[in-house]
């Protein structure tokens, strides 16, 4: 049986054995209820600090700034829920929130909820052709009544760095100025999802106020946690009711196991971030060179190439074809990829390519390859092969 490849670690990644192994004995000795006073939840609540020492290093964060969630959603519902709520405790009746037009639906359905209920309103900002944002675009949007800005750092399907260290760096020039008017604060926010373990993410150099982290795209477990600046002068309230874990922000007995792996996923970056990242950049260099060679420039197109992308992404389409993506990647025999995110269905185009400048018929036969942060060369021929082959079988 020929092995297959996995070029599909934008939308999850497996975990990492050390990750798993620290899980495991985490299963095994760490069963005592964190918050109890025994020795059993002494050392549970000691092996929960030091998880959590790990993700504040990985992000050059204060350990307290750091709220374990559930994953990135419940992250980001919870900074737009205490924004909104901390904004309407100081007379906004309807406060605005911008984004960008490309962002994640966990960023996005909350706030088309919200909006809808008539809480607040909202602005997305339009990507330009090549799927960048612009921090200029982004501070024309600001209005009096602006609470909140919540842009991605990296997109999930094209791969696009987003300016986040530029526009915190012009907003803090903005708040000064809004604070000798009378208008209210705006907070920012930034989902890193897609950019740790793959670019360094340092909230000291981004001067966010939140930053969402999600462990399954690390080669860690699925759970997540919330960078919060200085939690309480920055707001933040809980979206689950309950108990006082995580200082009151986060109700619910804490999954040991799970946050000892983010942690153990956490070391990992710390002290292989730059090799993980060269050899991401080296296999997506050499992985296009070969869509290029392979195919021809006429037959396929590297999408949002004139942007600064993730090191593991290539969103490529194919023209000369009456096939989808979908259908080129089904007739694949090895590759695991996909055509858009995890979270959309795969069988529609990708909005987000469309916003993102890709034509309507490039953006129907396009696959997302995302490679991992061991992926070889071989992986690569394997691919391109397999590729190659379903391509033409298409055509007839």
């Amino acid at each position: 049986m020929q092995r297959c490849v996995y070029f599909d670690n934008n939308a999850t990644t497996p975990l990492e054995l050390s990750v798993k192994e620290a899980i495991i004995k985490s299963l095994e000795n760490d069963w005592g209820n964190p918050s109890s006073a025994s020795i059993f939840g002494k050392n549970a609540s000691k092996i929960i600090l030091e998880a959590r020492v790990n993700i504040a290093n990985m992000i050059s964060a204060p350990h307290q700034d750091i709220i374990f969630t559930s994953g990135g959603t419940e992250s980001n519902n919870m900074v737009i829920q205490s924004v909104v709520r901390w904004a309407k405790s100081r007379g906004l009746d309807k406060p605005h929130i911008i984004l960008s037009n490309v962002e994640h639906v966990a960023t996005l359905m909350p706030l088309k909820q919200m909006a809808q209920d008539a809480l607040i309103d909202f602005s997305e900002v339009p990507v330009d052709s090549n799927g960048l944002l612009h921090e200029k675009n982004v501070m024309e949007h600001i209005r009096p009544n602006t609470c909140l800005i919540t842009i991605m750092m990296a997109n999930n399907e094209t791969g696009v760095i987003f300016p986040i260290k530029e526009l915190a760096g012009l907003m803090h020039e903005h708040n000064i100025a809004r604070k000798i008017f009378g208008l209210s604060h705006i907070w920012f926010h930034t989902d890193a999802a897609q950019a740790i373990g793959k670019i360094e993410v340092n909230v000291e150099e981004l001067k966010v106020d939140y930053l969402t982290i999600v462990g399954h795209k690390f080669y860690g477990p699925r759970i997540g946690a919330l960078y919060c600046r200085n939690p309480g002068v920055t707001p933040l309230h809980s979206v689950v009711l309950g108990g006082g874990q995580e200082k009151g922000y986060r109700a619910g007995t804490e999954n040991t196991p799970m946050i000892v792996g983010l942690g153990a996923a956490a070391q990992l970056v710390i002290q292989n971030l730059e090799d993980f990242s060269n050899n991401m950049l080296r296999m997506r260099q050499y992985l296009e060179f070969m869509l290029l060679t392979k195919f021809g420039n006429h037959k396929v197109v590297i999408n949002c190439l004139g942007s600064p992308r993730l090191p593991n992404t290539v969103n490529v389409s194919f023209a000369n074809t009456k096939s989808s993506g979908e259908e080129i990647l089904s007739s694949c025999t090895r590759l695991i990829a996909s055509t858009t995110a995890a979270c959309h269905s795969q069988e529609k185009l990708s909005s987000v390519l469309l916003k993102s400048g890709v034509p309507e018929n490039l953006a129907r036969t396009a696959i997302r390859l995302s490679l991992g942060r061991y992926t070889t060369m071989e992986d690569v021929d394997i691919v391109i092969q397999d590729l190659y082959d379903s391509y033409h079988r298409t055509l007839k």
